[in-house]
């Protein structure tokens, strides 16, 4: 597979006010250090020179992030107003996002909803990564939820692999990537949450992509399915012997699904009545509580540079 360049920026969505890329792996989406030769924000500015605006610190207002070694589809506001929609979605858990990934070893449950708290890891030497709650060091561990569907059985160089389908039901920092390691079935290639003796050292890149998102603003649905990056044609590595579940199956079922309305208590994405087709139902995610002053100011930064007023 091509590495990342400035030209070769893929959009699988655009409106008026709306931009959603195919983010490459590897890739930063923005940084203000002159070591960095290739960011998203770059790709964005030689595609769209036209749409940066030199009013924002870094040209495009990014609706949410993606890890450096995460592939997939990440939202980019084009003004300000479009900004505070897709922020009030965002806040109001009416987001559904739902990623591919391989992940090390053969699950054997169709189906796994996992539900490990995750805090920030204060242990010598694992700065700036995330642990589950009673892991040595777990500082301020907040609750957490993942819903697991297995896609297929194989082999990647060799080695026992699952494809899977994550939809995340809250939104940690890297919540994903400590979840489908705390369940003992690392992704694959993931340098800092995987298998030790350098094994993740092999794969060309981290096997999460972020494969489908669904964002329903006041002024438009954006909603976006990008395509599938683990196929045997892309990756000869990766060979798959067994089908468990078919994708479109869960694609169909993603879109099916309704978006609530946040004024008359409708369940949200993260609602076990919104989750995906499966055996059983796991329990309710943790109520989220009111927001905090601290939480409001810090929300208020992120939103200042694009000078959106919140609702009284």
């Amino acid at each position: 597979m091509e590495p990342g360049s400035v030209e070769n920026l893929s959009i699988v969505y655009r409106s008026h006010d709306f931009l959603v890329v195919n983010k490459h792996w590897d890739l930063r989406i923005d940084s203000k250090t002159w070591r960095e030769t290739l960011t998203l924000q770059k790709q964005l500015r030689h595609r769209f020179p036209e749409l940066a605006d030199p009013g924002t610190c870094y040209g495009f207002r990014f609706c949410h992030q993606l890890d450096f070694s995460t592939s997939g589809a990440l939202c980019v506001a084009l003004n300000k107003a479009a900004a505070g929609s897709a922020y009030r979605c965002f806040k109001e858990r009416r987001v559904t996002k739902a990623y591919l990934a391989l992940l090390r070893g053969h699950i054997q449950e169709s189906r796994v909803t996992i539900s490990h708290a995750i805090g920030r890891n204060n242990t010598e030497g694992r700065a700036h990564t995330m642990c589950i709650e009673g892991t040595e060091g777990c500082e301020n561990p907040k609750p957490s939820l993942t819903e697991l569907v297995v896609l297929e059985h194989g082999l990647y160089a060799g080695d026992p692999v699952s494809k899977v389908l994550l939809k995340p039901l809250t939104g940690r920092t890297h919540q994903l990537r400590v979840h489908c390691s705390a369940l003992g079935h690392p992704v694959v290639g993931d340098l800092t949450y995987g298998e030790p003796s350098g094994r993740e050292d092999r794969p060309f890149r981290m096997m999460l992509h972020a494969f489908y998102l669904r964002i329903p603003t006041d002024g438009e649905c954006v909603e976006a399915c990008t395509p599938d990056p683990f196929l045997p044609s892309l990756d000869a590595c990766w060979s798959p012997h067994t089908l468990l579940q078919p994708l479109d199956q869960l694609v169909q079922a993603l879109r099916a699904t309704p978006d609530p309305d946040p004024e008359d208590g409708a369940p949200g994405p993260g609602s076990p009545s919104a989750l995906l087709p499966g055996p059983g139902r796991p329990p309710p995610p943790p109520t989220k509580p009111p927001e905090t002053e601290t939480q409001r100011a810090s929300c208020l930064q992120w939103l200042s540079e694009w000078t959106w007023e919140p609702d009284s």
